[in-house]
């Protein structure tokens, strides 16, 4: 049951929810609305770890913001959200990355780098890993969740690390767990 809870979380994390903050070691109370809108964007098709999506809800508005590599995200983000009950209008800000073979080589070596080194390497498993790497012409962001600060720390510490990056800005959250 432990184990189950903690995969919810992580899957949870995997796409980030501005709320109102909760009080500590509980998660926020998620209307109906918001737990939709978050299976929807979680489900979505070609979502990978270089897209970061988040969404809030005011009222039957959903703002969509957040960063992708394909067009066809942004836009299937925004239908599917539009078509769940409750939902009155979408603004879609979510940020399509520009074409770049350097960044797309640089998407490469990150996810190596940090999937691929032994204390981080349990972060890849799962359909959603949790660490997402954002690459905007060779700046670095790290966004997600991770189960420590050292994580947290080492997942940077890798980022930074790599051949051809400008700079790492470290968004990672830390699981209250």
């Amino acid at each position: 049951m432990k184990l189950t809870n903690q995969i919810l979380a992580v899957v949870l994390a995997t796409v980030p929810v501005a709320m109102s903050a909760a009080p500590n070691n509980q998660a926020p109370d998620l209307t109906k609305t918001e737990k939709q809108v978050r299976h929807e964007l979680v489900a979505l098709p070609f979502l990978s770890i270089y897209d970061n999506l988040s969404f809030q809800v005011e009222g039957g508005k959903v703002i969509l913001t957040g960063h992708v590599i394909r067009p066809t995200l942004k836009s299937g983000a925004e239908q599917v959200v539009r078509r769940l009950e409750g939902v009155t209008s979408v603004e879609n800000q979510i940020e399509v990355l520009p074409l770049s073979p350097f960044d797309d080589a640089l998407r490469l070596r990150l996810a190596q780098a940090i999937y691929g080194y032994g204390p981080l390497n349990r972060y890849s498993l799962g359909a959603q890993p949790p660490i997402r790497i954002i690459v905007k012409n060779g700046n670095v962001t790290l966004e997600g969740v991770v189960g420590n600060a050292m994580d947290r720390q080492l997942a940077f510490m890798r980022a930074n690390g790599v051949s051809g990056v400008f700079s790492v800005t470290n968004s990672l959250g830390v699981s209250a767990s």
